[in-house]
Order: C-alpha cells, then sequence, then structure tokens
C-alpha cells in the first residue's frame, strides 16, 4: 500500500535530487516500511536515498532490507561509509551480512571498522553457524550485584542508548559469570534504597553458545521470554538472543522442514530472488534419487508379470493400493515429524509411544479403508475373492505405510540426522515397492 502511494514521488525527488526530501521520507517513516518501498529500487538508487539520512537511520532502514539485496547495495557502496553502515548495525544482523559477503572483501573492511565492533565481529563471526553464538547480540544492559536500586537505574541510563532490549537486566559478577535476572519492572516499583541483591532472580533459564538455534527458540517459546541469556562454558555472559530473532529461526527451520518434506533442499533466500540455476540444483538430487525406487517398482511388477496376465483385474486397483499406502505413509511422517520439531526435549520413551499410538492409528484407518476398498472392488467385479483381496491388501499396506511414515523418521533422528530429510517422495516411493509386494503376495495366496 505504501510502495504505491508513495513510491511514485520518491523517485521523482530521486530526478531532481531533492536530498531534503528524501531525508524527510527517511525519517517520518517506521524503517520497516521504509525499506518495504525501497525494495522496488535498484541497488543505485536505494543507496542514493539512504545516503541523504544519518548513519543510525541508514542502519536500521538497511537491517530491514532482505539479505540479497544487502548483497547487491554492498557491492556499490565506497569502502568508508560502508564500513560506518555496518558499525552502527546490530550485531547479529551485521553477523548475518558479513557471512554472505565474500572473505577478501570482509578483510578489507574489518580495519576500517572501529576496534570495539571489530573484536565485536571476530568473535560472533567465530561461532558456528546456526549456533546461539552466532545469532546473539552483544548489545544488553548488564549490573553488578552490590549496588542499590537508584545506583542501578542511574547506571541503565547510560547502557540503555546501546542495549537492544532492557526488559531484562543480567547480573554479573567480576568476571562476568551470569548470577542472576531483574526485570525492568521490579527495578521501577522498587525503594530506590533497596540493594538489588534482595531483588534478584537467581533460578536464571540460559543456552549455551554452542547450542543449536532451533533449540534457542523453542526455550523462548517455552518460557515466553523477550530474551534469553546465553553463556559459555565457565557461565559467563556473552550476549542474548531476542524475541525477534526467535521469531526469524522458527520460520526459517519450519520453511527449511517443509522444503524438506517436499524433497527439495533448503533454498538461502525467498524463492522469487532464488536464481533459476540454484532452484534447479536444489531439486534435481532428490528427483534424480526418487527414480531408483520408480525403477524397483517396475522391477516388481515385471516380476509379477504372469500373475497380472493371468487374472488381469489386479491391475485395475494397482492404483488404489499405491494411493493408500503411500498417503497414510505420508501423513505418519509429517505427524511425526511436526512432532518431534515442536517438542526439543522429546525422550525415547515418547518417541516409543508416538510409534504405538501410530501403530494403534495405523489398524484403525487400515480398517475402515480395507472396508470401504472391499465394497468398492465388489462393486467394480462382483466377485467376493477378488474384493477379498483388495481389501486385505489395503489394509496391510495402510498398516506398513503408517509403520514407514512413522519410524522412518525416528531412525533418522537416532542417527543425529534431520528427521525432515525423510521426505514425503521418498516415503510414497518406498511404499510404493513394499505396497506392490504385499498387494501381488496377497493375490497368489488367496487367488491361487
Amino acid at each position: 500500500m505504501y510502495g504505491r502511494l508513495l513510491l511514485p514521488e520518491l523517485k521523482v525527488m530521486l530526478n531532481e535530487n531533492d536530498t531534503e526530501g528524501i531525508k524527510e521520507f527517511c525519517e517520518a517513516l517506521y524503517p520497516a516500511v521504509t525499506a518495504e518501498i525501497l525494495e522496488e529500487l535498484d541497488s543505485q538508487d536505494v543507496w542514493r536515498v539512504l545516503v541523504c539520512s544519518t548513519p543510525e537511520k541508514q542502519a536500521e532502514i538497511f537491517q530491514f532490507l532482505a539479505l540479497p539485496q544487502q548483497i547487491e547495495i554492498v557491492g556499490v557502496i565506497d569502502r568508508g561509509p560502508l564500513s560506518k553502515l555496518i558499525e552502527e548495525m546490530a550485531p547479529d544482523d551485521r553477523v548475518d551480512l558479513l557471512t554472505r559477503m565474500d572473505d577478501d572483501h570482509v578483510e578489507e573492511l574489518l580495519p576500517l571498522i572501529a576496534q570495539a565492533e571489530r573484536r565485536d565481529i571476530r568473535k560472533l563471526l567465530s561461532y558456528p553457524e546456526d549456533s546461539a553464538g552466532a545469532i546473539m547480540t552483544t548489545e544488553y544492559a548488564s549490573l553488578p550485584e552490590n549496588v542499590s536500586v537508584a545506583q542501578a537505574l542511574e547506571k541503565l541510563r547510560h547502557q540503555a542508548p546501546d542495549s537492544e532490549i532492557i526488559s531484562y537486566i543480567y547480573v554479573v559478577d567480576e568476571g562476568r559469570r551470569l548470577q542472576g535476572i531483574v526485570s525492568l519492572r521490579e527495578l521501577i516499583f522498587a525503594r530506590p534504597t533497596r540493594p538489588l541483591s534482595e531483588l534478584i532472580n537467581r533460578d536464571v533459564i540460559s543456552v549455551r553458545v554452542d547450542d543449536d538455534q532451533e533449540f534457542v527458540a523453542q526455550q523462548m517459546a517455552k518460557y515466553d521470554f523477550i530474551a534469553i541469556p546465553v553463556v559459555d562454558r565457565q557461565n559467563q555472559l556473552v550476549g542474548i538472543v531476542t524475541h525477534d530473532d526467535a521469531i526469524d529461526i522458527m520460520q526459517e527451520e519450519a520453511t527449511e522442514d517443509t522444503y524438506r518434506l517436499a524433497a527439495v533442499e533448503p533454498l538461502e533466500d525467498s524463492y522469487l530472488s532464488t536464481s533459476l540455476k540454484t532452484v534447479i540444483q536444489k531439486r534435481i538430487g532428490w528427483l534424480i534419487f526418487l527414480l531408483v525406487p520408480s525403477f524397483l517398482a517396475a522391477k516388481v511388477l515385471e516380476h509379477y508379470e504372469a500373475l497380472s496376465d493371468k487374472y488381469e483385474w489386479l491391475i485395475l486397483f494397482i492404483p488404489l493400493i499405491l494411493a493408500s499406502g503411500g498417503n497414510a505413509g505420508s501423513q505418519s511422517a509429517t505427524l511425526i515429524i511436526r512432532a518431534m520439531a515442536l517438542e526439543s526435549n522429546i525422550q525415547q520413551e515418547d518417541l516409543r509411544a508416538l510409534l504405538r499410538k501410530e501403530l494403534q492409528l495405523g489398524f484403525l484407518l487400515g480398517s475402515g479403508l480395507s472396508l470401504i476398498s472391499f465394497f468398492i472392488a465388489w462393486a467394480f467385479t462382483a466377485q467376493l475373492i477378488q474384493a477379498t483381496v483388495v481389501g486385505l491388501a489395503v489394509f496391510l499396506v495402510v498398516l506398513m505405510g503408517i509403520s514407514a511414515g512413522g519410524m522412518l523418521p525416528m531412525g533418522f533422528r537416532r542417527l543425529g540426522m534431520d528427521p525432515a530429510l525423510m521426505s514425503n517422495p521418498f516415503i510414497t516411493a518406498l511404499v510404493d515397492i513394499l505396497g506392490l509386494i504385499i498387494y501381488f503376495q496377497v493375490a497368489m495366496y488367496l487367488v491361487s
């Protein structure tokens, strides 16, 4: 909406080189709204807009642009202005940008950045990708324990401009080891002379710097935190992860699981901003791999060719058999994978309970589908034995599909792999092979 209204006016200001008007445009709107409008411009024009505002406002707007567009803009900015822009960015946002840039370009920029920020950047870049250390910010408020409430509030006034969030204040000792936490609300309502030590909540929930980012987001969602402290092995406070980063992580992880469930390697950027070559690379591997079970299914049909030639009615119900097993297996795989993704502390006994539940569902759903398939086959063939073959085969295939869909993701988890790698197309292809074998074996047993 804003883009349609303001973009034409912004383009006029760019054509007229109206720097004062562009500066007012940047100052008047919320940074995310400004970034949304700037997405319609090319990189050169985006920087022409940003350069008219203060470095602080430049960073605020720039951080809301999509990473691919940030990379494009970085390519048209001189090193001096770029280093100032990176200095003003939030620590976690600038690390996201720097990790996507060429290493040589980063090494050229770092000497131009202030020493404190440069040291912070190198520290954050040293943490493993997708870990708590890689997504945390070092801009937080902290206090010593041996101060009064009045002294604590005075210290916070100095720290607040450089802190991303001050709803929680972290209490540390001289070695910066985390001792507890106190909320800003408690400080405001406490007597000024009251010792801070009396307000501290020492039962602090924190995460380790090397914890996986998905675990961090799950902890924040579980306890409804606005931010969570990040500590190292010595329990020293090294940063915090804030709620906005947790939302991004949850969205990223859910998107990644969705891609993998569809047998597509996760895309780093949005689908529209990803090149055709990259999309092909992300999809072709799985498509080639899925050809293998298709050829195996063909070999199964070839093996039972004599039986299908003798009883031609068997061919009629192959789509019914394959659809029943594949759909049931895909449903189970999706439910199990999502349950494991939402429950960060799911234990082995919980997995067994999940599997038992799936087997019970397999028996009940298989029985229901078996009855329906029996009557459909009877209506088609008017033969009791043929309808019995189809009904019994559907029951066994559904039970097998649900078992495979539940057990295979669990097996991947036990191997330390992402359960979402057990994609629905692979489950379907596997169940197709086994379903054909079950169907023809049932027919051989009952008809012959």
